[in-house]
């Protein structure tokens, strides 16, 4: 392999990274708003938000990046690869990170809820206040595992043409007729991404069990 192609590696390496972001930043907004409305108790909210997990987390993402990217362009909206899967990770990042969200929020003692109420906070401060601080904390662990795999289902982007590591080593490999160096170092790449968010993921956990006792 030499200097180039490494490089092109690197570049891939590039968008895999901006793709995750993308996807879990936006997303965690759209999740923030999805597990708000399955714990506000309005059953109309609570059934939309509900519908919308269920689609997103029943199909498989690599159906949800066509229908982005395709089924769009047959509606008469065309849009570019970037832009298609970055509407397709926000979209399935948002039913997921809701509901990790939504159990975490329902995780916190209905205590201190009942508290906050009778100190007479509204909606908003109780959830700014006393119910998202502590969702936040228990959810983490969570939260990492997901972006974990996040990380890792950026390589479907491939599918409809984006350059991310993944194609990216796949073109190498195709032009230097090494696929095993350059899958390999593009496994490297990946492992090098996801096995410290495991690790944070892990020590999080374990602290919160300690402190669970």
């Amino acid at each position: 392999m030499d200097r180039n192609q490494f490089l092109f590696l690197l570049g891939g390496l590039k968008w895999t990274l901006a793709l995750s972001a993308i996807g879990f930043v936006v997303g965690s907004i759209a999740g923030l708003g999805v597990a708000l409305a399955r714990t506000s108790g309005h059953r109309a909210l609570e059934r939309v938000a509900a519908g919308y997990i269920a689609l997103f987390q029943g199909t498989p993402l690599l159906m949800q990046l066509f229908v982005v990217y395709y089924g769009l362009a047959l509606a008469g909206l065309k849009l570019d690869a970037w832009v298609s899967v970055s509407i397709g990770f926000t979209l399935h990042s948002g039913a997921f990170l809701g509901e990790i969200w939504r159990g975490a929020i329902e995780a916190v003692p209905k205590g201190q809820v009942e508290a906050a109420k009778a100190l007479s906070l509204n909606y908003g401060s109780q959830m700014q206040d006393v119910v998202l601080p502590q969702a936040i904390r228990i959810s983490l662990p969570a939260t990492i595992g997901f972006l974990v795999q996040l990380i890792k289902g950026t390589s479907l982007a491939a599918i409809i043409g984006f350059t991310e590591l993944m194609r990216a080593g796949t073109i190498v490999s195709n032009q230097n007729f090494k696929p095993l160096l350059v899958l390999g170092l593009v496994c490297v790449l990946y492992f090098a991404i996801c096995w410290p968010l495991s690790l944070v993921g892990a020590q999080l956990e374990r602290r919160m069990a300690v402190a669970a006792r």
